[in-house]
């Protein structure tokens, strides 16, 4: 049965979708810009600032579903200049550094926001017996 996943300590999101869903077995997240959880978007920042606080609003959504990043089996990162990979990298590294999860990244036109950045989380959800 499909629930959705939405925190107060991330950012309201603003159109028909939730932070996150699940049935139970796996959780998506909605793919997340650099935005506060007071709403300010970090679009001028550095890309390394920018992918800190897009995944600390993974890890914030995870967390809502009782995971942690050491639950999550792929992400997909989007940026509007894929020259902007290693300070991605750079960043990425220090929320996966052991077992990574696999992991897309690819150059896109635009995003929400004017951000550089957007990633996109899914993890699995271990059983009841194994939490």
């Amino acid at each position: 049965m499909k629930r959705t996943i939405d925190t107060p300590d991330n950012a309201d999101v603003l159109g028909p979708y939730s932070h996150g869903t699940t049935d139970g077995s796996v959780l998506y997240t909605a793919g997340q810009i650099p935005i506060t959880p007071s709403g300010e978007v970090l679009a001028d920042d550095p890309i390394g600032v920018q992918t800190e606080q897009s995944l600390s609003n993974v890890e914030r959504i995870l967390a809502a579903a009782g995971l942690s990043t050491e639950h999550v089996l792929k992400t997909t990162v989007y940026m509007t200049d894929i020259n902007d990979f290693d300070g991605m990298n750079e960043v990425y590294w220090s929320f996966f550094e052991s077992e990574p999860p696999a992991r897309t990244a690819l150059e896109v036109q635009r995003l929400a926001d004017g951000a550089d950045i957007e990633i996109e989380a899914v993890a699995t959800v271990p059983d009841a017996a194994s939490k």
